[in-house]
């Protein structure tokens, strides 16, 4: 029986200092127990008050290394700040993650948002959705047509090509974000959206919601809702869970959908459950974040295979 949504898991970033054998490790196991996606955090550097700084590995050169190690799972940046790049540059290690994944990734973009990530790096923090959206357009121009001229408040790219040219299409875009510029500018481009827990509170009701929201925003820009995917992180604490959160202090903490206690079954029905909200896959952000959570998360996935498609969901 088929899968009522598809489901990944966000490799840890900051919630320990994960080393690359660990982080091979969690991928491989994630993709043997039957995930269908792994993704990565894109940022340099977090300081919060009160707190040590700590920072996680370069977001492509791991997505990369990843891609080689993997056959069948989904890869990508959740999400890749299109602030800090340079975005010819985002959208060539794009084409590249994606070659050598054999047409694996999925590109994650989103404004950015962490100060301490623009700080360390000397680049502008003013004006993220405007120089978002210019950024946007020559990322997915370039990934999806090859060349680019352009000029713009922001960026001036002057007879830019990818060589060699990546996939006819380029790699699926995902937008991460709940900006109304941002939604306007990318829903009539983007393959799939993205919602982070907090936003809608880690809860079906919420994301029934928010997912409502995004229908509506997508028929504003003359879209059809169902042709752009509905996808969410879900918070899940396990054994040894610690209360992981968001790395920005003003987003606050989710309740997870599971406790302590959750049985491999109800941990699936409560998954598939929300497959009736709309959305078509989900990012699970495991607490603790471990090979050894992702491998137990494997029984849950096996008995969310066995449970038939809700009747009019998008699975």
């Amino acid at each position: 029986m088929s899968r009522s949504l598809t489901v990944g898991v966000q490799l840890p970033e900051v919630e320990y200092e994960a080393r690359w054998p660990e982080l091979r490790d969690m991928t491989i196991a994630a993709e043997d127990v039957g995930f269908d996606s792994v993704w990565t955090g894109d940022h340099l550097l977090y300081k919060n008050a009160g707190a040590p700084a700590a920072g996680p590995w370069e977001s492509w050169s791991l997505l990369a290394a990843l891609a080689a190690v993997t056959t069948r799972i989904q890869l990508g940046p959740l999400v890749a700040s299109t602030s800090f790049h340079s975005p010819t540059m985002l959208a060539k290690k794009a084409a590249t993650v994606d070659e050598i994944s054999e047409g694996r990734l999925i590109l994650g973009l989103g404004a950015g948002w962490n100060k301490a990530d623009y700080q360390a790096l000397g680049v502008p923090f003013d004006h993220r959705a405007s120089r978002f959206i210019e950024a946007f357009t020559i990322i997915r121009t370039l990934l999806q047509e090859g060349e680019i001229d352009f000029d713009g408040t922001y960026y001036q790219i002057r007879d830019c090509e990818i060589l060699p040219r990546p996939r006819p299409g380029g790699p699926p875009l995902m937008i991460g974000s709940i900006g109304s510029r941002i939604l306007e500018a990318t829903l009539p481009h983007v393959e799939l959206w993205n919602t982070w827990h907090a936003w809608y509170g880690n809860s079906a009701t919420g994301l029934k919601e928010l997912v409502k929201k995004i229908d509506d925003a997508c028929r504003e820009v003359g879209r059809d809702p169902n042709s752009v995917a509905k996808t969410a992180t879900a918070l899940i604490a396990l054994d040894g869970a610690t209360g992981r959160g968001h790395p920005r202090p003003s987003v606050p903490r989710s309740q997870p959908l599971i406790a302590h206690s959750g049985s491999v079954n109800e941990l699936a029905e409560t998954l598939h459950s929300l497959s009736a909200t709309g959305v078509t896959s989900l990012q699970l952000v495991l607490d603790p974040i471990t090979r050894e959570s992702i491998v137990a998360m494997g029984e849950v996935l096996a008995a969310l295979d066995a449970i038939p498609p809700i009747p009019g969901s998008s699975s």
